[in-house]
């Protein structure tokens, strides 16, 4: 049940990664893109290619080719070409976005 609570803060941040996965017509997708905003358990983040809620998808950090497996948790209204789309770790993953001083609920995460 969804209480209104995050589980981790969100940090505003616009990061360069890569994504890749099966776009809706089956084909394999590679995109460079980025994030908008980023958490211990995912991102928001900008993708030209259409992916559906529910997908399966791998994320990676081109700064320390990290990578990690997630889903789709959320896919926005196109805008310009590209679409808001939320990505959710299989599991949280602070570490992945290499941040100095993270708030301090990531470390519990």
């Amino acid at each position: 049940m969804y209480t209104g609570q995050r589980r981790s803060q969100r940090v505003l941040m616009d990061m360069p990664i890569v994504i890749r996965g099966q776009a809706l017509d089956r084909r394999n997708f590679q995109e460079e893109t980025f994030t908008v905003s980023v958490s211990a358990h995912g991102a928001l983040l900008m993708l030209a290619t259409k992916v559906a809620i529910g997908q399966n998808i791998v994320i990676m950090n081109p700064a320390n080719w990290d990578e990690r497996e997630g889903r789709v948790a959320y896919v926005g209204p196109d805008r310009a070409g590209m679409t808001q789309v939320a990505i959710e770790f299989a599991k949280p993953s602070p570490e992945f976005w290499a941040i100095n001083s993270p708030p301090l609920d990531w470390q519990i995460a």
